[in-house]
């Protein structure tokens, strides 16, 4: 589906929306509440459809391609700095091929683990060049006599100065043209680098794909003193070694911004702007490429499928029996909600991983308990003698609240999980934003419209459902203050365990660990390597298989200091396979370091602080009573969390706009 047929569909999808919820007329409500959802659930199977081609799935479902990339420090020697920026660098660089969730974590003192999901044989090659490239950028002077001293040291009249050297400039070639080159005298010393580029990005302008440099605050104020210094002179943009473009500095620029352009297509700009703006400070070298299995391995991976199919049918069985014809209704919301979770997370393009398909199944329990609240509600109203158009009304009128409080508290905590998180926790946290989302929409619009045309039509006059528990007569509010001392001890409890269990709360992920590579001539069963670890507690450790050159190879990553008992337990209880250690060295964490772990830790202490207060008001808003048999409960608003956003709109600055095929600088009213 073109991205234009796409904007096309969301936008009358849109209008729909909106019409839908400004109009109070019932038939016409109903009529375009069932458009809306038809034209979602169709829109989402097409998106979706063929699952196998469309749904990308992440390194721990379906594996995917890794690179072991060595840090070429020369005659400096490796440290943790050096190895850290190259770390940070190739995180950004991969966010590049727009694939979700890959692994990348330092390997000893001068490596780096990188393993890529889905990438076919094209993308391998490209890969392979984004990782390794150095992206070198400077910007040198051309020696300020328009060529003079270069024709004269071709004649023999004068030297090379000892701050210069020449250097070949290959032109781009033009439409009906062949490729120029031009000899340039060009300084050594870079007059600034790439180090000041802050941003960098890629678009289609005039003069076709043009990549956008942006300069830090020192990088601007000696653009400008260079461009004042050297009005009329070349200046050349030297990557890797190579002079990519020589224009002519027509005026001071003090903006700040560059403008690189050239005979580029979209991927070559792109890259390009890529490798700009996480320039690497240390050249490296691939040194092993090879496909590798899931992380978790084909048996986990089963088993958590299984898991999830069997939480899905239980729950499915369970509301048909307890509500019925309401647990029918349901049921048929909650396959909506799985239909549109699922079309937007591959429209969005989001690599589904094991811990996004977790947040679908707490999806699932989220889009139930809504339908809880409103059918208990029913049943309540349904009691006070109401009739069933009546009663239903009220229900999802007064249910909407408490709906509407448990899900956006949820949706607070996704979006904390998805800002301060990477790798599989962020997967986790976009699958369960989604999935409320789409919960709100099929509880409150398409179980409520379902049931609305049953009962509008006559085809359903009386609802029944079981109930197992009969009706108590609790008075919770007076049990607040009760309630709330045991839950601030529970926290208190939960806190205090955290800080007591210090580094034990945290797992491979977090902490990095050993990483042992074994290598076999004969096939390996992963099953077998794991339940040959489960007399050591390391069964769920990742193992991955991958195979090379006629061997077959299997990596175990493990907690910090079991690489010697890994070893020894796999060679001993599998003598048969002939393992063969290969590598056992210390890898870093796969997830990234929370930039600050006090903005993290903020809002939740805000919340808590809070928490006794709001309930208090929500408490005592609900005291109004159903019956006298009936009371409200306590009924719990998390606080929300609040950002205010500036428009972030900066001055218009000159840009220095690069002429590829001229050699000129223009200024942009030029």
């Amino acid at each position: 589906m073109s991205p234009v047929l796409t904007f096309f569909i969301g936008l009358g999808l849109l209008v729909l929306f909106g019409w839908y919820f400004a109009t109070d007329v019932g038939l016409r409500k109903r009529l375009l509440a069932t458009t809306l959802v038809m034209l979602l659930v169709a829109f989402s199977i097409a998106t979706i459809w063929p699952p196998k081609d469309k749904i990308q799935l992440g390194l721990d479902i379906q594996g995917g391609t890794s690179f072991l990339i060595r840090l070429m420090g020369g005659d400096k020697e490796v440290n943790q700095g050096m190895l850290g920026q190259a770390v940070e660098v190739i995180r950004k660089r991969v966010d590049y091929f727009g694939v979700g969730e890959p692994v990348i974590s330092p390997v000893g003192n001068d490596r780096i683990l990188v393993q890529i999901p889905g990438l076919d044989t094209a993308k391998i090659q490209e890969a392979r060049e984004q990782l390794s490239r150095v992206a070198k950028l400077e910007f040198r002077l051309v020696y300020p006599d328009n060529g003079e001293r270069l024709r004269a040291i071709d004649e023999g009249k004068e030297v090379i100065p000892p701050e210069y050297r020449i250097e070949v400039y290959k032109m781009a070639a033009e439409e009906n043209e062949k490729p120029r080159e031009e000899r340039l005298l060009v300084k050594k010393k870079a007059d600034l680098g790439g180090d000041r580029v802050r941003e960098s990005h890629a678009y289609y302008g005039n003069e076709g794909w043009t990549v956008q440099l942006k300069f830090d605050g020192e990088g601007a104020k000696q653009f400008g003193k260079i461009t004042e210094q050297y009005k009329g002179h070349r200046f050349a943009i030297v990557l890797d070694g190579v002079i990519q473009s020589a224009p002519v500095i027509r005026d001071a620029i003090y903006g700040g911004d560059a403008i690189i352009t050239g005979k580029f297509d979209e991927k070559e700009a792109r890259g390009l702007s890529s490798v700009l703006e996480n320039p690497l400070q240390t050249p490296v070298s691939i040194e092993e490429e090879r496909s590798v299995s899931p992380t978790l391995g084909m048996d986990s991976i089963r088993a958590s499928i299984i898991a999830g199919l069997m939480g899905l049918a239980i729950t499915l069985v369970c509301v048909l029996i307890y509500y019925r014809l309401p647990g029918l209704v349901a049921n048929l919301a909650l396959v909506v909600n799985l239909i549109l979770l699922i079309g937007a997370l591959t429209m969005f393009r989001f690599v589904l991983t094991l811990p996004g398909i977790a947040g679908i199944i707490l999806t699932i329990g989220l889009s139930v308990d809504a339908n809880v609240l409103i059918y208990e509600r029913l049943r309540e109203e349904m009691a006070l003698g109401k009739s069933l158009r009546v009663a239903m009304e009220t229900a999802y009128q007064k249910a909407f609240s408490s709906i509407f409080d448990a899900n956006v508290t949820t949706l607070i905590t996704a979006m904390i999980l998805f800002w301060q998180a990477t790798g599989p926790v962020r997967g986790f946290a976009i699958s369960l934003t989604f999935g409320i989302l789409a919960s709100l929409f099929t509880a409150l619009i398409v179980g409520r419209n379902a049931l609305g045309w049953l009962v509008d039509a006559d085809r359903v006059k009386k609802i029944s459902m079981l109930h197992l528990i009969s009706s108590q007569n609790i008075n919770f509010l007076g049990k607040g203050f009760l309630a709330c001392m045991c839950s601030l001890a529970l926290i208190l409890a939960g806190a205090t365990s955290f800080y007591i269990r210090g580094e034990k709360n945290f797992g491979v992920d977090f902490r990095g660990g050993d990483l042992v590579t074994l290598s076999s001539a004969a096939t390996i069963d992963i099953g077998q390597v794991r339940d040959s670890l489960k007399p050591i507690g390391l069964a769920d450790a990742s193992i991955q298989e991958s195979a090379q050159a006629g061997k077959n190879y299997i990596t175990v990553r493990s907690p910090l200091n079991t690489s010697d008992k890994v070893e020894k337990q796999i060679t001993q209880t599998m003598p048969a396979a002939g393992f063969k250690v290969e590598r056992s060295e210390r890898v870093g964490r796969t997830g990234q370091k929370l930039p600050c772990r006090a903005r993290a830790w903020n809002p939740w202490c805000f919340d808590l602080r809070h928490v006794p207060i709001r309930a208090l008001v929500r408490g005592r808003r609900n005291r109004r009573p159903l019956s006298r048999r009936h009371h409200h409960g306590w009924s719990f608003l998390a606080p929300r969390t609040r950002a205010d956003f500036n428009d972030g709109r900066r001055g218009s600055d000159h840009r220095w706009l690069f002429d590829q095929r001229h050699h000129r600088c223009l200024r942009p009213d030029s």
